[in-house]
């Protein structure tokens, strides 16, 4: 698995928590895909194949600790705090954050290995981000 795959698993596992990705999410993935300098060499076409990938994996029995297992192998630890905030960013996109994608981020948290006070910073970073006034 590559470290952009990672990241783009990530992004769908948040979002699909919730079994709602909504479309906002799925603009903000998008979005970030088009302009954070991690994602400069990716090539935007795989995007559908490498979400479509994630989805199967989930599907399976034992999908999650997987997928989990997998980002975490495929990772720096210089990316893994990236990791969560992109998590952050897609969770906070819609404007409001499920019980499931709270559970969710807490535990990509410590599968990721980000401390508490790194990734309540990231969080807060999030909300402030897409604040609607």
């Amino acid at each position: 698995m590559t470290e952009h795959a990672a990241l783009i698993y990530i992004m769908v596992l948040v979002a699909a928590a919730d079994a709602n990705m909504t479309d906002r999410e799925l603009l903000t993935i998008g979005n970030i895909i088009r302009t954070l300098p991690v994602f400069r060499d990716f090539d935007e076409e795989q995007l559908p194949k490498t979400a479509e990938s994630c989805a199967d994996i989930l599907g399976q029995e034992r999908g999650l600790d997987t997928v989990l297992q997998l980002v975490k192998g495929a990772l720096p630890k210089t990316l893994r705090e990236t990791a969560y905030a992109l998590a952050c960013d897609i969770t906070a996109a819609d404007g409001r954050v499920s019980n499931e994608e709270s559970r969710m981020l807490n535990l990509l948290r410590v599968g990721l290995g980000v401390g508490r006070l790194p990734a309540a910073a990231i969080d807060r970073g999030a909300r402030a981000r897409w604040a609607r006034g």
